[in-house]
């Protein structure tokens, strides 16, 4: 498995516009909201499931603790029935997300990972693949710095290339 497997160029968002007040961090579920949108308009996900993945991965986020893990990254994920593959959609806030993480800290690079019920084997190689990456510090940096789709494309795509010969 490969990052380019999950993400697909239609669902990275490379920055959220700036909020009505400036200062303001985005908050969490609107990351969660908006990046699950965008699976849905990249017809990756069924756009009727919307609602309930969003309501999944903000309730699992309250109930069973943040995916916020800290160093500016957060990795919200579901399980969800009637899907045939894991998909995954990036984001990066360069004003930072109050994701509510284990370190305090806003987060910077969004990873969400949606994945068949049915499953799990694939949805743990996904998670697996995805921290390995976020673990990197250079990795982190780097995406960090991709303020365009076209750049954390490349960049995930750098990953897969430099994984295969590592």
């Amino acid at each position: 498995m490969k990052l380019l497997d999950l993400v697909h160029p239609s669902s990275i968002i490379a920055d959220w516009p700036l909020p009505a007040e400036p200062h303001r961090l985005i908050e969490r579920n609107t990351v969660i909201r908006d990046l699950v949108q965008v699976l849905a308009d990249g017809k990756l996900i069924d756009g009727g499931q919307v609602e309930s993945i969003v309501r999944s991965i903000i309730t699992r986020e309250r109930t069973r603790g943040t995916t916020g893990f800290g160093k500016g990254v957060a990795v919200p994920h579901a399980k969800v029935e009637g899907l045939s593959r894991v998909v995954a959609a990036v984001g990066r806030s360069s004003r930072g997300i109050d994701f509510g993480s284990l370190d305090g800290q806003p987060v910077y690079c969004v990873f969400l990972i949606v994945s068949p019920a049915d499953q799990p084997e694939e949805h743990l190689r996904a998670m697996d693949l995805v921290f390995r990456h976020l673990q990197q510090e250079k990795f982190r940096k780097f995406l960090r710095q991709s303020d365009r789709p076209e750049m954390v494309y490349d960049l995930l795509k750098e990953a897969d290339e430099k994984a295969l010969v590592s």
